[in-house]
């Protein structure tokens, strides 16, 4: 029987017990190659290397799957295992799992988003985890079986060209987690201030804090169903067109 190739790749490290467990789950489903940064590339978004050169190595961790290392982001492994690693196109492509949430607004920012989204550029269905746990010992156990079941229903069901799925799992023990439902992004922004602090130097620096403002209240609102105990899965697209403005801005433009 035919075995699905799956890249996996994240944002944390490819020693990130995020990604070693979804590596795990996925070798129970295909045959694994796994590319990922060499160290910590959170908040990345889309960033690729383009001003300094790039290293990989093949490193020997537990498991069947291959392992790479790659010294650039999300998006650069994604590009790097397409050109150089993988014998053939994946079948999938899985990023994550990332340690705390890519709900709402956050996937902009994300890397283990972009990766996927940079795989649904190259025409490849693909799949982003995150669970809303920053902890590095979180238990990402708990969804082995609804992350195996969504992977499996997208290896049988193609999706079209393009969309990718960004599916956030709550913080909740297996038997809370009630089940799985299709949102939408919500409306909901981080609200930012820079923190002025003086080093012990007496040099002036300034630290990102902030918190996270949630405005939508839809049943159908990814942050509404993580509330609520279900995983979400918000089906994403790369082409941030504003269809719907399109006519409306044609007559403005007139001259």
């Amino acid at each position: 029987m035919h075995r699905p190739l799956i890249l996996v790749t994240n944002d944390d490290g490819i020693t990130a017990p995020g990604i070693r467990n979804l590596v795990e789950f996925m070798n129970e489903i295909g045959d694994v190659t796994v590319v990922a940064p060499n160290s910590p590339q959170s908040g990345k978004g889309h960033a690729i290397t383009i001003n300094s050169t790039l290293t990989f190595e093949e490193i020997n961790l537990d498991g069947p799957q291959r392992d790479f290392s790659l010294s650039g982001t999300p998006v650069d492994c994604v590009k790097f295992a397409l050109d150089k690693i993988l014998p053939r196109r994946p079948d999938l492509v899985v990023s994550g799992i990332n340690h705390g949430a890519n709900s709402s607004i956050n996937v902009i920012y994300s890397g283990t988003m972009s990766a996927a989204v940079e795989a649904g550029v190259e025409g490849l269905p693909a799949i982003g985890f995150s669970l809303l746990d920053f902890s590095w010992d979180a238990d990402f156990t708990q969804a082995k079986d609804h992350i195996q079941s969504i992977v499996k229903k997208v290896l049988e069901n193609p999706m079209p060209k393009g969309i990718v799925l960004n599916v956030n799992i709550p913080k909740l023990e297996k038997e809370q987690i009630k089940g799985i439902r299709v949102c939408k992004q919500a409306d909901a922004k981080w609200e930012e201030s820079f923190d002025q602090r003086v080093n012990p130097h007496g040099k002036t620096y300034f630290w990102l804090s902030g918190y996270f403002n949630n405005m939508d209240t839809s049943p159908d609102a990814d942050e509404v169903a993580l509330a609520d105990g279900y995983i979400s899965v918000v089906p994403v697209k790369f082409d941030l067109t504003a269809h719907e403005y399109m006519n409306e801005l044609s007559e403005v433009l007139k001259f």
